[in-house]
């Protein structure tokens, strides 16, 4: 009994970080919903963090990125942001590892569309302008992906007791299974 206890332990201390790798990307919350714009850069005044955060902040790309359903995630300096609200840590590191990135100390600028797919991705200074027309570019069907919606749950129907449809006592339930001898 201990060996097994201990295998199933070492199972799951080994496997748990693989499963939560895979759902746990804020990233995931987006998908059919808005493309995510990934800026990272090494420090908070990057010179091409800075000239892009410039153009956003002007009222034509203001209202380009809305138009376009885009959303902005910062990392800089390990530090991330998603429009401007922190993200902790465990979320931050979950979104690098999402887009599986190769080390770099260049600022990298990562466009993914509503599929959830990388549309786009540019090291070095972008212009606001480039990014638009990337988005532009997207295949009709990607610009109008909508969030996949789960199927409805079925109603379960009433049970019925054979004599006269009068609701009958609840099933007693099966009794726990006997723990296995060693």
């Amino acid at each position: 009994m201990l060996i097994r206890s201990l295998t199933l332990a070492t199972l799951l201390a080994m496997a748990g970080p693989l499963f939560a790798a895979d759902g746990d990307s804020p990233l995931v919350a987006e998908v059919g919903k808005t493309r995510p714009l990934i800026v990272i850069a090494p420090s908070t005044v990057d010179p091409a963090w800075v000239s892009l955060k410039k153009a956003l902040d002007e009222p034509a790309g203001k209202q380009g990125f809305s138009e376009r359903n885009m959303v902005l995630y910062t990392v800089l300096n390990t530090m991330g942001q998603r429009d401007g609200k922190e993200l902790d840590p465990q979320s931050t590191m979950a979104l690098i590892r999402s887009l599986k990135l190769g080390a770099s100390a260049q600022t990298k600028f990562i466009l993914v569309g509503k599929d959830g797919e990388k549309k786009l991705e540019h090291a070095g200074a972008i212009e606001l302008k480039d990014l638009f027309e990337a988005v532009d570019k997207l295949p009709a069907a990607e610009k109008e992906a909508v969030a996949p919606t789960p199927p409805p749950a079925p109603e379960p129907a009433p049970a019925k007791d054979a004599k006269g449809g009068k609701p009958g006592k609840a099933a007693k339930p099966p009794a726990a299974p006997q723990p296995l001898d060693d």
